[in-house]
């Protein structure tokens, strides 16, 4: 693969910047997307504008799916496995509407650490911090390791095609959803991912366009 292909990470470094002073892990809607490292096609490929996923795409589909067993606090919502990346909207539930007993996963934090807004969610009785949800990096992070790890037993027991250096590129992008038009505009892109990979900047051999640059693009 040429220099002329690789991700411009300096032209969209605003997308890998999490928002300062913002809590990862407050209740809300969040976009996030993962790519291959060098955005080498490995999880299937575009055929007629759908995506067939081969066996490290199902893979991933399926750990996507283990996201709410790993963490009762986030549910997965709309997806999209693609050749060399993975689009997702990832829902953190409020933690007081989680079933009685549930086991929340995440470090324990405390009103100083949460917007003001917020802060009464932290505390239990007597101001005690309880265990918070998981941050948005957290979710991440996780999916991203066992999909790793996943994708090296494969690699040792059934051929897949290994990797350059590490799988997935060190950083995710994210977009925080503000508003149901938002969330609509959102899920329509990544329904018609596959339609548009032609275009898209994850393809190593897209055609120029002159689209518009939305917030959640990679």
């Amino acid at each position: 693969m040429s220099d002329s292909k690789e991700f411009d990470h300096t032209k969209h470094h605003r997308r890998s910047i999490r928002l300062r002073d913002y809590d990862y892990s407050l209740p809300g809607l969040y976009f996030i997307t993962a790519c291959v490292e060098h955005r080498v096609c490995l999880f299937g490929e575009i055929e007629n504008g759908q995506m067939r996923l081969n066996a490290a795409g199902q893979v991933v589909d399926r750990f996507r799916n283990e996201i709410a067993n790993k963490f009762p606090s986030v549910e997965p919502g709309e997806h999209m496995v693609m050749p060399n990346h993975f689009h997702g909207v990832v829902i953190i539930k409020d933690s007081r509407e989680l079933p009685v007993g549930a086991t929340l996963c995440g470090r324990p934090r405390t009103g100083h650490d949460l917007p003001q807004s917020h802060a009464g969610h932290a505390k239990g009785a007597r101001g005690r911090p309880h265990r918070a949800a998981p941050t948005l990096g957290e979710v991440a992070g996780w999916f991203k390791t066992m999909t790793t790890n996943e994708y090296i037993r494969g690699v040792n027991v059934h051929g897949w095609k290994p990797f350059p250096g590490r799988l997935w590129q060190r950083n995710y992008y994210e977009h925080v959803i503000r508003d149901e038009e938002e969330s609509n505009q959102v899920r329509e892109y990544i329904a018609m991912n596959p339609v548009m990979w032609h275009l898209d900047a994850q393809n190593p051999d897209a055609m120029p366009t002159s689209a518009p640059d939305l917030p959640w693009q990679v």
